[in-house]
């Protein structure tokens, strides 16, 4: 009886969902604007002293723009290898948070998810939650996720193929795109206070310590700005919730 209600509830759903043409069109704008930075990444790859066959790999297995540009960035500046993939990990962790919601969204056949989990990243993310139905957000995770991985291949390819045609790609300032795309994408989803503290925060401890550290390193540390706001938002909530606080932190 559950299972049937829930049928039916999903069924109604699609009734009045968005449509396809609708979704399609959104989920392809996002593919083609984000796949074509793999340009850049290309470029700065194969500027950074990684061959040909390394930097199509990292697009093809890693497929996750911010890691990528991490790794490549810190490995160009001179930095450890393992301290490289390190902060290009902790940039990558959280599509596994992203996967948690998206699984219950989109709830895909066991068969399926493998695969699927290769697409989980920020964009297919943001496209799919935007829907208002399991059918819309299957739709739009395919559509996005199919169009960026061919696009964002294709690129990287060309990328690496033309470095040497740019010369000197620092000059071109090509590293800098796919950090600007993130933002873009990042920016709009910045809502709340502990939001928007985090992100500054972030960003203060990555650049203030980029000087300091070894490449890669401020990465990491700027990751402690999400735990380091957190902990002084619950102590805030305590603070609020004693009888003896004052009233305005009530």
């Amino acid at each position: 009886m559950a299972q049937r209600q829930t049928a039916l509830a999903d069924r109604a759903a699609e009734d009045v969902g968005k449509p396809d043409s609708a979704v399609v069109r959104d989920a392809l704008g996002v593919g083609v604007a984000v796949g074509l930075s793999g340009f850049a990444f290309g470029v700065t790859s194969a500027g950074g002293g990684l061959g040909l066959l390394q930097t199509c790999a990292l697009s093809l297995l890693v497929f996750t723009g911010a890691s990528q540009f991490a790794l490549v960035g810190a490995l160009a500046a001179g930095g450890n290898p393992f301290t490289a993939a390190a902060g290009a990990f902790f940039l990558g962790v959280r599509n596994a948070f992203y996967g948690l919601r998206l699984s219950q969204l989109l709830a895909l056949p066991r068969a399926v998810r493998p695969f699927a989990a290769q697409w989980v990243i920020d964009e297919t993310t943001a496209v799919t939650v935007a829907q208002p139905d399991r059918r819309s957000a299957r739709l739009g995770f395919t559509v996005t996720g199919l169009s960026l991985y061919v696009l964002w291949n294709l690129t990287t390819l060309l990328g690496a193929l033309g470095a040497r045609a740019l010369g000197d790609t620092d000059a071109w300032g090509l590293d800098a795109a796919g950090p600007a795309v993130f933002l873009a994408l990042l920016a709009p989803m910045l809502t709340t206070f502990t939001e928007r503290a985090v992100a500054v925060l972030a960003v203060v401890l990555g650049l203030g310590l980029l000087p300091v550290l070894p490449a890669g390193a401020p990465v990491l540390v700027a990751a402690l700005a999400a735990p380091l706001a957190l902990f002084v938002q619950g102590l805030r909530a305590r603070s609020a919730r004693r009888p003896d606080a004052p009233e305005e932190d009530r």
